[in-house]
């Protein structure tokens, strides 16, 4: 979830600036408008979208992975336990607190933000029944008595009864535009993504973008139904008080007078300019290259440990932290466990436990043999080990098993298997694209031939392994 939120935040600051760099000084202001408004639904859309061909047609080297989630502990008891008796925190349940608590504070601000936008449409309707309503060509206008302010909301426009009618011409003119090119959606969209992502300042950036780029809009096409002179006069001669309200249309804006100005006196942008749209090609395109080719490394750990035995751990360490002290008992069953986890078995005291302990293969002072690599230092036998495993499995995999399920590019099957204290395989289990191609992985695996068992300070233990199997179709 934190991910995939920093991934629209990365994504909208990139439009964003494309934006800035780009386009936001050109008069292509209905395609600026599109621009604002597809992006921030591209950023959502994008992280979710993961194209196979991209990931098989980039080379290995430029692939985002860490060797660690295809070589490492199928059960990783050794790596989760020692967390909870030695550093007195469990990484995963930290993980976990902290998801919790910012799942906590993103819903307390979402809540906040929706009474937020509540108490400005209270206002607005507080206005409307304060004034008095009339039509004007299919519009509805609500004169304000004893103010000078000016806007539109939805179909609506709201002015002050004490401007002047020269005033009020120009200001009907420039808000009926807003009203006929329904600006007021475009804002309420932003609104709806400050309530949900109150937390990210671009969203507040883009809403700030379209308001300046809707007043370019009615600038433009209100300055052709009118006299240009007069129009500049009407920004020029007064400030209007306005409450600020961020989904609403407001006539003067003193930050944008200048702005708008400027923007009337240039001129049009010539067409060709309007290739700078395909700069979103190039863009885009790397964050699907990005999105594609990054792994799901928190799917992976997750399924490192049966999640009955996580909740088993979990319900050990707070008992510890509920209980504050432990009995006699208590305190002999934990040492068992420390010593499971720390690899300690030379202490003669726990003999009874060296049965249960697992050693990653990793981390293993004698590997296990495999036949045909007797003999060999510990780093030959390990290259030995890996080289005979992969050999073994490429020449017993059942490539028909492609044209039967009819399957194209890479498939990727991820093996962990143990090899227990008498040098058999045993607690097979395999994860992949396809139930057939699992079971395939999991019959060449149980085939291995018994080897001699590895030695962890002259004692016999079980020893894990994971194996990455890539099945490619050409």
């Amino acid at each position: 979830m934190l991910h995939y939120i920093l991934q629209i935040l990365s994504f909208q600051l990139l439009f964003l600036l494309v934006y800035d760099l780009f386009l936001k000084k050109e008069t292509f202001f209905n395609w600026n408008r599109v621009y604002l408004l597809v992006t921030p639904i591209l950023s959502f859309v994008l992280p979710l979208i993961k194209i196979n061909a991209i990931k098989q047609n980039v080379p290995k080297e430029y692939m985002i992975q860490l060797p660690e989630i295809l070589i490492g502990t199928p059960y990783s008891k050794e790596v989760m336990l020692p967390e909870i008796i030695i550093n007195g925190t469990d990484s995963l349940s930290t993980s976990s607190i902290l998801l919790s608590l910012f799942n906590y504070v993103w819903l307390i601000g979402i809540v906040l933000s929706i009474l937020i936008f509540s108490f400005k449409l209270y206002k607005i309707f507080s206005l409307r029944k304060k004034g008095t309503s009339s039509t004007l060509n299919n519009l509805n206008v609500i004169s304000i008595p004893n103010t000078t302010i000016a806007f539109s909301f939805l179909n609506t426009i709201y002015i002050g009864s004490n401007l002047t009618e020269t005033k009020k011409v120009n200001i009907l003119l420039h808000e009926k535009i807003h009203v006929n090119e329904y600006h007021s959606l475009d804002l309420i969209f932003f609104e709806i993504l400050r309530v949900l992502l109150w937390f990210n300042p671009l969203v507040y950036i883009y809403q700030n973008r379209m308001t300046t780029l809707q007043e370019y809009i009615a600038d433009s096409k209100a300055i052709e139904q009118t006299n240009k002179k007069e129009y500049y006069q009407g920004l020029l001669s007064q400030i209007f008080q306005t409450d600020k309200i961020s989904f609403i249309n407001t006539f003067f804006n003193h930050s944008l007078i200048k702005k708008r100005i400027v923007m009337l006196q240039k001129s049009k942008s010539k067409k060709i300019f309007q290739l700078k749209y395909l700069l979103l090609v190039p863009v885009v395109s790397g964050m699907l290259v990005y999105t594609s080719c990054t792994q799901n490394t928190e799917k992976q750990i997750d399924t490192s440990l049966p999640s009955t035995l996580l909740e088993k751990i979990e319900a050990v360490k707070h008992q510890i932290q509920v209980q504050g002290n432990i009995s006699k008992e208590e305190e002999k069953a934990l040492k068992i466990l420390i010593s499971l986890v720390n690899d300690d078995f030379s202490n003669p005291a726990q003999k009874k436990t060296h049965k249960y302990a697992e050693v990653p293969f990793r981390n293993i002072e004698k590997i296990p043999v495999f036949p045909g690599c007797e003999g060999l230092s510990s780093e030959e036998a390990k290259k030995c080990f890996s080289t005979k495993v992969t050999q073994f499995v490429g020449s017993q995999f059942n490539t028909k098993i492609g044209d039967d399920l009819k399957l194209s590019g890479r498939q990727k099957i991820y093996v962990r298997f143990k090899i227990d204290r008498k040098g058999n395989i045993t607690d097979v289990y395999a994860r992949g694209p396809k139930p057939e191609l699992e079971a395939e992985a999991v019959r060449i695996i149980n085939e291995l031939p018994k080897m001699q068992p590895g030695e962890q300070d002259g004692i016999n233990v079980a020893v894990s392994y994971s194996l990455p199997i890539t099945f490619e179709i050409k």
